[in-house]
C-alpha cells in the first residue's frame, strides 16, 4: 500500500471521475473490519482498463460499500505480454508461486498437468483470488489471466503464432537462459513470449522429446543446481523481465539527502 493513498482494490466497474462504485462483500468487510476505515477514508481503485484512480468511501451497508471515484492517478500502461505455464504443486508453494509471478508481471498463468504432476486438482478460484490480492499490493495496473488446469498436449495444441515458448529443461540439450534471451532481444525485441516449467519430478522423457520437436519451442537451462518447481518458475520470469520485460525501462530516481 502506498503511503497516504489508502488500500488499493481491483474492481470490474468502469472508472471515471464522480462515478459511484459498489464494492464486493469481501472488499467491504476488509475495509470496515480489517482496516477499520470509516466513511471519508481514501482508497485506490483499478480495473485493468482505465488506469488507477483515487476514491473515497461514501458509506457502508450490510455486506456492501459504496465509494466515490475522484481523480485519475495513473493512466493505463502497456504491460509485458509473458505467459507462465507451470505444473501444479502443493498448496502453500503454489500460492507463493502465483503471488510472486504476479509481482513479476506475468500476463497469464496456465497450470498444466504433466506426467510427473502429483497434484490432481487445482482450485482455480483460489489462484485467481491470490492473483488479485498480489496485483492490488504490488501496484500493477492489470490482473493476469488465470487458466483452468489443462493436459500437457492440450496446452500446446493450437499454439498462437508469433509467441515463442522457452521451456526450462532439466535434462538433455538446452542452452543457457542468458544466451537465449540476449539473442532474442537482439533479433526480436520483447515480443509476446511464454515460459514453461515442470513439476518437482521434472518433465518426462517423452514430454521433452515432444517439446523439442515443436518449431516454437526453445529449451533453456537455469544453471547447474536443482531448483524447486516454484523457484524455477520465478527465476525464469525474473530473467525474462530483466532482459526483455519492463525492468530494463524503469529508472528509479535517487532520493535527496536530508
Amino acid at each position: 500500500m502506498r503511503e497516504g493513498s489508502g488500500p488499493r482494490l481491483y474492481v470490474t466497474d468502469d472508472l471515471d471521475a464522480g462515478r459511484t462504485v459498489g464494492l464486493a462483500a469481501g472488499q467491504a468487510h476488509y475495509l470496515k473490519n480489517v482496516m477499520r476505515l470509516a466513511p471519508g477514508a481514501a482508497v485506490v481503485l483499478f480495473n485493468g482498463r482505465d488506469g488507477e484512480w483515487s476514491a473515497r468511501i461514501d458509506a457502508f451497508g450490510r455486506n456492501a460499500c459504496a465509494v466515490s471515484v475522484g481523480q485519475r492517478m495513473r493512466t493505463q500502461a502497456v504491460e509485458p505480454d509473458v505467459w507462465l505455464l507451470f505444473a501444479p504443486i502443493k498448496r502453500a508453494p503454489l500460492d507463493f508461486l502465483v503471488q510472486k509471478a504476479v509481482e513479476l508481471g506475468v500476463s497469464r498463468l496456465q497450470p498444466v498437468n504433466t506426467g510427473h504432476t502429483d497434484v490432481s486438482r487445482v482450485n482455480t478460484d483460489r489462484l485467481r483470488a491470490n492473483a488479485m490480492e498480489a496485483a492490488e499490493q504490488c501496484g500493477r495496473l492489470s490482473l493476469p489471466e488465470v487458466g483452468d488446469l489443462v493436459a500437457f498436449d492440450a496446452a500446446l495444441d493450437g499454439w498462437p503464432g508469433g509467441r515463442r515458448l522457452l521451456v526450462c529443461a532439466e535434462s538433455g540439450p538446452a542452452r543457457p537462459i542468458g544466451d537465449v534471451l540476449a539473442e532474442t532481444r537482439a533479433s526480436e525485441g520483447g515480443r509476446a513470449a511464454a515460459l514453461m516449467t515442470g513439476p518437482e519430478g521434472g518433465f518426462t522423457t517423452s514430454e521433452l522429446d515432444a517439446l523439442r520437436k515443436l518449431p516454437f519451442v526453445t529449451p533453456v537451462s537455469l544453471g547447474p543446481r536443482i531448483l524447486r518447481a516454484e523457484t524455477a518458475a520465478l527465476a525464469v520470469l525474473a530473467c525474462w523481465q530483466s532482459v526483455l520485460g519492463d525492468w530494463r525501462s524503469v529508472r528509479i530516481q535517487p532520493s535527496k539527502a536530508t
